[in-house]
């Protein structure tokens, strides 16, 4: 094995201290909250073939990869059977393939292989090198695992070996930051006959569960689904500036590398935060910003998307359920500690949890904007989802089959008949809103919106 890769591959060494010498499930074990995905669950089911993983840097793909090796272990999986490469390490596609040909060298004959090759888009030409290693035959029989943290450029790469990825129902997988469900079953804060009530009537709720469910969804809008932040808070009571200045880095260092500028991105990113759940065209944004041009503006924030740290939201053209091209969008981050991250990074400060976050979260009219998002990007994960824009608003429809669901988020104590013409206008229409008491207003169902973001359940994508 190259040299190079050993400190990655120590379950060859030693299957039973594995966990304790990988670098990134020895740091696991030492978190207050560490968390085990439910993706886990479904990569015990692939057999031989390509698949992809994909999801924003520092959301766990690599330590999900070292959990699925250990878990293959545990099961009984020779340990020389698995092999992990790191794709920073690896310049080009000729490498790469030379790697994995003298790795299947060793395995011939002997059954089948695991190779995990993680982000993979470090590596020039890469997809070249597996479509080339496929053609060959190379692949027979084994399990070929590619991550990246670039959802648009590997989709774009994988379209170019179709027939060549197996013959499993699923082939391509999407970590997200922790739904607000996953985050409270993680805590434990809730009992658990508590938080078992939470997914039967809401009657049966009682109001000590009530209010723990809503100083947990407060917490969630401050540290997100990022399990590093999570564990800060867990551990501290408060998010360290190291965790900031780790996810501010990543969403800059990401855009440079894709040859961006720095004081573009400063500006589109500054844009989005103080326009925060409103209304906009790039047309308008570029009027606002240095950028010249609007279709500048709309690449960065595509990257922006494709890195999973922004999501568009489209207006919805009803009568065919798709996105209306020519009106105004709704961008927001997509998870609420990319927001804290951005701001931090946009106004540095020697401890922005308490500086920034804090007295953000403090004001009601921004803690509703948060919340609202935190109820669009979860939605996102499981359907289609746009908003309304017609003789009034509507913040959410999610599609599901050949309807749409139209929801109104509002985080007000008073629901006001007048606010809610448009959702009015809806058979199935429903309210999201802060309060626990009301039932219905117009005869319209009201939802708690925590209650209502955690019977949204897990989100795994694929």
């Amino acid at each position: 094995m190259d040299p190079r890769f050993l400190p990655h591959n120590t379950h060859r060494d030693s299957v039973g201290g594995f966990s304790k010498r990988d670098p990134n499930l020895r740091q696991l074990v030492k978190l207050p909250l560490p968390f085990r995905s439910p993706l886990l669950d479904r990569l015990k089911l692939i057999g031989p073939g390509i698949y992809s993983l994909t999801g924003g840097r520092q959301i766990g793909k690599t330590t999900v990869l070292k959990q699925w090796m250990a878990e293959l272990l545990a099961s009984g999986t020779a340990p020389e059977r698995i092999y992990y490469l790191a794709g920073e390490l690896i310049d080009d596609h000729h490498t790469l393939v030379r790697l994995i040909t003298d790795q299947v060298a060793e395995w011939e004959g002997r059954g089948p292989g695991y190779l995990l090759v993680d982000e993979v888009t470090y590596i020039r030409e890469w997809d070249k090198g597996v479509k080339f290693l496929a053609d060959a035959g190379t692949l027979e029989d084994l399990v070929l695992m590619v991550s990246g943290s670039d959802s648009t450029l590997i989709q774009e790469a994988r379209m170019r070996f179709p027939g060549r990825r197996g013959t499993s129902s699923i082939v391509d997988f999407h970590i997200d930051p922790l739904t607000f469900r996953e985050y409270v079953n993680l805590a434990k804060r809730i009992p658990k006959g508590g938080r078992q009530s939470l997914l039967g009537p809401k009657s049966g709720i009682k109001k000590s569960t009530r209010a723990l469910l809503d100083a947990e969804f407060a917490r969630y809008l401050a540290h997100g689904g990022f399990l590093r932040a999570i564990n800060d808070m867990a551990q501290d009571d408060a998010i360290l500036p190291s965790t900031f200045a780790t996810y501010g880095d990543w969403i800059r260092g990401d855009m440079l590398k894709r040859g961006k500028q720095e004081h573009y991105l400063r500006e589109v990113l500054t844009a989005v935060a103080t326009r925060y759940g409103t209304q906009v065209t790039w047309n308008a944004l570029a009027k606002d910003l240095s950028i010249d041009h609007p279709t500048t503006v709309a690449d960065y924030v595509a990257l922006l998307t494709s890195m999973d740290a922004v999501f568009v939201q489209a207006a919805l053209l009803e009568d065919k359920l798709a996105a209306a091209p020519r009106k105004a969008r709704r961008v927001m981050f997509a998870d609420p500690f990319i927001l804290h991250a951005v701001n931090s990074w946009l106004r540095p400060d020697p401890d922005p949890f308490r500086n920034r976050l804090g007295p953000l979260l403090d004001d009601p009219v921004w803690f509703g904007k948060v919340a609202e998002a935190c109820a669009v990007t979860h939605l996102e994960r499981l359907h289609p989802t746009f908003y309304i824009k017609a003789e009034g608003e509507v913040d959410i429809a999610y599609v599901e089959g050949k309807r749409f669901h139209p929801i109104e988020v509002k985080w007000t104590q008073q629901l006001r008949p007048k606010d809610l013409k448009q959702i009015a206008k809806y058979r199935n229409g429903r309210i999201w809103a802060r309060s626990w008491d009301t039932e219905e207003i117009s005869g319209i169902p009201v939802d708690p919106l925590a209650l209502a973001l955690y019977r949204l359940g897990n989100a795994v994508r694929g």
